[in-house]
């Protein structure tokens, strides 16, 4: 018999914390102990010291080589997000743990600046941020995602952004700096048009008519900028696919992609506590698709597959996708970003000496 979760604490998707699985001991809540008027955990921040910033990717599911993450864990507290077992490398739980313990780059800036001068750096596009949101709260206070893009400005190196948050917005200044040289393109991520369902499944993401917002805001100031539906949801957020791809077309994305749930590690306890909690007629059916496309378990770690899934109902989401963006209008063709631009600020004026 299940026992089911917890009311989830307000504005925190993380309804248990689930045992780190680097260790062999954990602490448990008793559920009848449970106040539903207490305060949630506060936020709280921690210097990261490390001495490095750029982070090499080499898996063939994503574009980019290089990224930059400010920040490590989340405070938007997404209950699906698939970087929420990196918090278990620290001791911490996937859980509440990933979404109120934020590790803070400090010297995020100063390293990078560091990197980018070095002559073993080959220019190319560096994405912000390759795990957890460079625009998450935190970012509004310590604005370190606002420093990295005022070096890579400066050295002009290709970047490419991906948010959930209208906060991208306020960078507009260094965005229209970094497109006179092909330096830039952004994503917001669309995952529902729902704002009931958003404020469960990411409580402190910016509103799908928020997010909608910057794509119009990015796009009015020439900025390049797409979609990234993710994570489709089978059974839950699937059928939203073409009404999402129309707005955001509507709105000017000029581009779009898609990226099937995943759930490594914990997560899975994590996403089904939650779909416990928020909609318990509804759990057994999403599970089931999710095996069905994860053949037979709930998550496919296997390069190639796990984005997208496989499977009958993976090959109906892709068809969907491609026929719904088709008729939405987007271009064939994407934004391609340059280093022919790319230079090491004071390096010409060394040479004179």
């Amino acid at each position: 018999m299940n026992t089911p979760s917890p009311p989830p604490f307000k504005g925190r998707g993380a309804v248990i914390s689930p045992p780190n699985r680097f260790q062999d001991w954990s602490v448990e809540n008793d559920p009848e102990s449970f106040d539903p008027e207490a305060p949630g955990p506060q936020t709280r921040f921690y210097p990261d010291q490390s001495t490095t910033i750029l982070c090499r990717n080499d898996s063939p599911d994503v574009g980019f080589t290089f990224s930059i993450n400010p920040y490590r864990g989340c405070e938007q507290g997404c209950a699906y997000c698939y970087a929420r077992p990196t918090h278990e490398y620290l001791g911490w739980s996937a859980g509440l743990d990933f979404e109120s313990k934020i590790m803070v780059k400090y010297d995020a800036p100063e390293l990078l600046r560091k990197e980018l001068s070095s002559k073993n750096w080959t220019p190319q596009c560096i994405s912000m941020s390759g795990v957890t949101d460079c625009y998450q709260p935190a970012e509004k206070k310590f604005r370190i995602t606002r420093a990295c893009l005022e070096v890579l400005a400066e050295f002009r190196n290709p970047v490419g952004l991906i948010t959930k948050n209208h906060l991208i917005c306020r960078d507009l200044d260094l965005f229209k700096e970094l497109h006179r040289h092909q330096c830039v393109r952004t994503v917001v991520t669309m995952t529902t048009l729902d704002p009931d369902l958003s404020r469960k499944l990411e409580p402190r993401a910016s509103l799908p008519s928020h997010r909608l917002d910057a794509v119009s805001n990015l796009a009015a100031a020439g900025i390049p900028v797409g979609i990234n539906i993710a994570p489709v949801i089978p059974g839950l957020t699937d059928v939203e696919i073409p009404a999402i791809l129309k707005a955001a077309r509507a709105a000017g994305a000029s581009s779009a992609g898609r990226v099937m749930l995943r759930l490594p590690f914990a997560v899975k306890e994590l996403f089904t506590a939650w779909l416990e909690t928020h909609f318990p007629e509804k759990k057994d059916r999403i599970l089931a698709r999710v095996q069905h496309i994860r053949g037979g378990k709930l998550n496919d770690a296997n390069f190639g597959s796990r984005m997208r899934g496989e499977g009958i109902f993976a090959d109906q989401i892709e068809q969907l996708f491609r026929v719904s963006k088709q008729k939405a209008g987007y271009p064939e063709t994407s934004t391609e970003l340059s280093v022919a631009h790319f230079r090491r600020p004071g390096e010409n004026q060394m040479e004179l000496f």
